[in-house]
């Protein structure tokens, strides 16, 4: 049996935490597989070596000579050498990148170097072998993670090799340039790992000790969620619950490999541990509330809407040749409201020619833009088929007085998502989590 173990920047953020990462790694013989970030900060009002990698790209395209801002890079890595006593250096790496950057290296590549030096580095400190994450991970023409022959080729890959450490963050497109993942990129990168060594675990390791019911700037001392289901952690990552790169879970899912989230620096914390499926006996009614500010609502109402057939379409239709893509789209019979990111209508003349548009495709009889939505969601498969949860929610949010603006339920009873003021949020959080989880304790 083995384990894929993703640490991220934090964890490797200098020497002391190379040592507690080695600790975890060596205290159980099937964390085979390692991979980790690039370093974080060590400290509030530090840099990341990624977004000094950055810095040092945008200095090549305007000619300017990066040397200056690639020493604090260079220092990073000279440290954490000597710190740990390693035998190795780095300075051909760091004169193979500064050619790389003189040659035109995109800005994918210099991001991704991070990755790449940290990985050599954690390789020589654990003992393992260092593996490119550039021969085994691919995106295809277009810049689209490959995924049937990256899990071909790193399975082959890995399947040599008892022990290994991956650069997360970054791949390969065809042609051999580097291409990364969106930020927060290893999350991903670990489970595809996962995926071709078919792991029996994925721990992703960070500087928290799992997901929390709420986000701890708005609530004081949240509960922890002990287990959640792919399903409910997709509900709350769209929401904006941050600790897992929202993609991660696919290619675990499809394997039916779970995911533990655990602490570098609270080992023996239980963490959250992530599965495709559980009973609906939970702990709590709910496993989690998160939400989003910055929406609009878009309100048309026309008389006899249901009967016109075609109606949505052309709507939909508007909204996309404009790149404006809904997110909850409740509806009467004479009325439909669009809930949209706000940023995605412009502003000015930009807004005012898809109000135009609209009006002309659809006629309506009244229509208005609202702006300063807030969306919460209550997620949790503990609610199916228990009576009165979006009561209590309801229930929680008027004796706040605190005007519900818009109410969305999926069939599979695993959220309620409900608009709001923005001025309301944070009290709105608040008070829904007095109501499912204090009640409770």
């Amino acid at each position: 049996m083995s384990k894929v173990v993703k640490f991220g920047g934090s964890s490797l953020a200098d020497a002391e935490q190379f040592k507690k990462v080695a600790d975890i790694i060596h205290a159980d013989p099937e964390r085979v597989y390692v991979v980790p970030s690039a370093p974080g900060k060590r400290f509030k009002d530090d840099t990341k070596v990624t977004d000094l990698l950055y810095q040092c790209y945008e200095r090549t395209i305007t000619g300017e000579d990066f040397a200056k801002a690639f020493a604090p890079v260079r220092e990073r890595y000279d440290e954490i050498i000597k710190d740990l006593n390693l035998d190795i250096s780095l300075d051909d790496e760091f004169v193979k990148i500064g050619q790389d950057f003189r040659n035109g290296a995109n800005r994918d590549y210099a991001a991704s170097r991070g990755e790449y030096l940290n990985g050599i580095l954690l390789a020589n400190y654990l003992g393992y072998e260092f593996v490119d994450a550039a021969k085994g991970i691919f995106f295809d023409h277009k810049g689209n993670f490959d995924a049937d022959i990256t899990n071909a080729c790193l399975g082959a890959i890995l399947e040599k090799t008892p022990k290994a450490v991956i650069p997360g963050f970054y791949g390969a497109l065809p042609d051999g340039t580097i291409k990364t993942f969106s930020r927060g990129g290893s999350d991903f990168t670990g489970s595809v790992v996962a995926k071709a060594v078919g792991a029996s675990l994925y721990e992703n390791w960070t500087d928290v000790s799992g997901f929390l019911v709420a986000d701890p700037r708005i609530v004081e001392n949240p509960a922890g969620i002990e287990v959640i289901t792919y399903s409910e952690l997709r509900e709350l990552s769209y929401m904006g619950a941050g600790v897992l790169h929202e993609d991660a879970i696919f290619p675990v899912r499809s394997a039916n490999i779970p995911i533990n989230i655990k602490n570098t620096n609270a080992p023996e914390d239980a963490g959250t541990l992530i599965v495709p499926t559980a009973d609906n006996d939970t702990k709590y009614l709910i496993t989690g509330i998160a939400g989003k500010k910055d929406f609009s609502v878009i309100s048309i109402e026309k008389d006899r809407m249901n009967s016109e057939k075609g109606f949505m379409r052309r709507m939909l239709q508007v909204l996309e040749n404009h790149e404006v893509f809904p997110e909850h789209m409740p509806t009467g019979i004479d009325t439909v409201s669009v809930v949209v990111n706000t940023k995605e209508l412009g502003k000015g003349e930009e807004r005012e020619k898809l109000v135009r548009r609209l009006k002309d495709v659809l006629r309506p009889d009244h229509f208005e833009i609202i702006d300063g939505l807030a969306l919460i969601a209550v997620v949790g498969r503990g609610m199916r088929a228990k009576k009165g949860t979006a009561t209590r929610v309801f229930a929680a949010l008027s004796h706040a007085d605190i005007n519900i603006r818009m109410i969305d339920q999926g069939s599979s009873e695993l959220n309620i998502i409900v608009g709001i003021d923005e001025k309301d949020f944070e009290k709105a959080i608040k008070v829904i989590y007095d109501m499912f989880i204090l009640s409770e304790q």
